[in-house]
């Protein structure tokens, strides 16, 4: 028999990635703490926790507290200005992030022209109020001298909208966080303007503890279309579970949506879009609950129920002497073996 050949270095790199970018919610440390000990060897362990943890938190878009207090910034690639630079749009503040350690190190004031519109430098102090009053009445900037109505609907939606994404995450998500970006055409000037906002949210509900993991991650992008006056407004929703006592059971749950509302001000039109999110929100997890929860039941699933139980004799089945038992003998008889 042949004997095999080690992996190459590339090829137990692509291993580690493999493993590190499939981990479940807020548990790549653990499997980066079992792979650096599998692995023995420094260099490939660095090389592919390098590449892996920036796609990884990118992708469950994970939550880090800013340094003294300042807020919370999401770490998606809709705020991404570097490899390890994000713009938190509320508190116009740039974090800097060590992706591995998975925290915020340092923060800075975001530059003009990193924010949505060149317009926010001068509204930044009161967002930032408004982000910690949830329960404040939405509102949009008024129009300033040498702005047009164009050039401050931008602002002006972007404040309205996160005021009432604010509250509905705050109402629907015990540990829930959400952020709004603008996309495409944040230095409009004039008539005939198309542009678009995304909403994030996302969630987590981490208790390694109790064995049970999970996750939220919802994407809603917003395109403004003058000519048809309307808000197209579509919706990517992903739910992620993982149960692992004396088991391993998963669930990974992905769901698209469309919708549209009428253009509005931007206080409307921003309640409208709200209503939007809640209400596909709130049916896509109703939907789950019909068709997961009879055999997940997420809290308290009870894998016995999903596992072959032992015969009323709490024996494994005699394999090696098949027999003893009735069902055998007959089938045996029948097919005529044995004669």
């Amino acid at each position: 028999m042949a004997e095999e050949s080690e992996l190459s270095h590339k090829q137990k790199k692509e291993i580690a990635k493999w493993f590190l970018l499939n981990a479940p919610a807020g548990e790549i440390q653990y499997v980066a703490k079992d792979l650096k000990s599998i692995l023995n060897n420094d260099d490939v362990y660095n090389e592919a926790a390098s590449e892996s943890f920036p796609v990884y938190n990118k992708s469950h878009m994970i939550c880090l507290p800013m340094p003294a207090g300042i807020g919370d910034v999401l770490v998606t690639s809709y705020g991404e200005l570097d490899k390890n630079k994000y713009l938190d749009p509320r508190t116009a503040q740039v974090a800097i992030v060590d992706h591995i350690k998975q925290v915020c190190t340092e923060v800075r004031p975001a530059a003009d022209e990193e924010l949505p519109s060149p317009y926010i430098e001068e509204f930044r102090l009161s967002e930032l109020k408004l982000s910690k009053v949830f329960g404040l009445k939405s509102y949009y900037l008024e129009l300033h001298v040498g702005m047009s109505a164009i050039q401050a609907y931008v602002p002006n939606i972007m404040y309205a909208l996160d005021a009432e994404i604010l509250r509905y995450v705050g109402e629907a998500y015990p540990k829930g966080v959400c952020s709004v970006y603008c996309t495409k055409g944040k230095d409009v000037e004039g008539a005939g303007f198309g542009f678009e906002l995304v909403v994030v949210i996302s969630a987590a509900k981490l208790s390694p503890q109790n064995f049970c993991n999970g996750s939220w991650r919802s994407i809603w992008n917003i395109e403004f279309n003058d000519d048809a006056q309307v808000l197209e407004v579509t919706g990517k929703l992903q739910v992620g579970a993982h149960y692992f006592e004396e088991g391993n059971v998963q669930l990974d749950a992905k769901h698209e949506c469309k919708d549209t509302t009428i253009f509005q001000s931007p206080d409307d039109s921003a309640i409208s879009i709200a209503h939007i999110i809640r209400h596909h929100e709130t049916e896509y997890l109703a939907s789950l609950e019909v068709l997961v929860m009879p055999l997940f039941f997420f809290k308290y699933l009870n894998l016995s129920d999903l596992r072959r139980k032992l015969p009323v004799t709490r024996t494994h089945f005699p394999w090696h002497n098949t027999t003893q038992f009735s069902l055998t003998r007959e089938i045996s008889k029948e097919l005529g073996i044995g004669k």
